[in-house]
């Protein structure tokens, strides 16, 4: 769960460096429109999706112009088919397209992504499984791409490197030992979650008797996976990771592990498709 100072923080962040890299000095082609033209526009979708976004189109244009209204034709997470509206816009002319490109970027990546997750999620049902993200997102847009992975059904890992620990290859090797490292991060911050990663069933067995909480298998075989299901027992929660894609996901979660780890649902977002036309 993300905190909602942290999400608050991050929209107004977003929509300021959006609205800047955009406007610049000035929308020079909006000028064309008399100042006093009133406007009235829809946003459809071309394509199915899960809606995610509304929080920062609402936050954009209450920075850009108050006096725009809003009226959602859908609720944040509803799954939308191809042709469907999403929002109408009302209010100054200029502003409406001032807006526009800033807020259709919002809503067809966190969109998009959310599409992705929900279609994944719907794979690991019956499992016992849950979808992680990673740090693999869109370059300042982390709190916004993890926000639109929950609106698509799946569970967010850390946020960044404040919030939880991910001891890997490299810390294991610069601390001496994973129970050297685990060691120093319950002192570093006790109540943090730690987390190894692990690529062999020795190392599995170094980070159970150090009691990490949670173990990443890192590019086990599906059999292996089920070894360390069973071996494991329950002494710490499990993650895959690792060439994990739609076609195999079920397969990895029948093994039994609590988590599935993929970077592609933020890293390889495909935008959605949308349309914004004045009616």
């Amino acid at each position: 769960m993300i905190p909602q100072s942290l999400l608050n923080n991050a929209i107004q962040h977003n929509i300021q460096a959006a609205l800047q890299e955009d406007i610049g000095t000035g929308d020079i082609t909006a000028l064309l429109i008399p100042h006093d033209n009133v406007g009235r526009a829809r946003v459809i979708t071309r394509e199915p999706m899960v809606l995610a976004g509304t929080p920062w189109i609402n936050a954009l244009f209450q920075q850009l112009d108050p006096q725009v209204i809003i009226e959602w034709q859908a609720q944040e997470g509803d799954y939308l088919s191809a042709n469907a509206p999403l929002l109408i816009l009302s209010g100054s002319a200029r502003s409406l397209l001032t807006g526009e490109r800033a807020a259709l970027n919002f809503l067809q990546t966190l969109s998009g992504t959310a599409t992705k997750v929900r279609e994944l999620v719907g794979l690991l049902s019956g499992t016992r499984t849950e979808l992680l993200d990673t740090r693999k997102t869109l370059p300042c847009l982390r709190i916004a791409q993890k926000y639109a992975v929950s609106i698509g059904g799946g569970r967010n890992h850390r946020l960044g490197l404040f919030d939880a620990f991910l001891i890997k290859e490299n810390h294991i090797m610069a601390a001496g030992s994973i129970n050297a490292a685990v060691l120093a991060a319950r002192t570093i911050a006790p109540n943090k979650p730690i987390e190894v990663e692990v690529e062999t069933f020795a190392e599995l067995d170094e980070a159970l008797a150090a009691q990490a909480d949670i173990i990443m298998l890192d590019n086990f075989s599906n059999d292996d996976m089920r070894t360390a299901v069973k071996h494991t027992a329950g002494r710490a929660k499990l993650e895959a990771s690792g060439n994990i894609t739609a076609d195999n996901l079920r397969q990895v979660a029948e093994t039994g592990v609590d988590f599935i780890s993929m970077g592609a649902i933020t890293k390889d977002v495909k935008a959605i498709d949308l349309s914004m036309r004045f009616i």
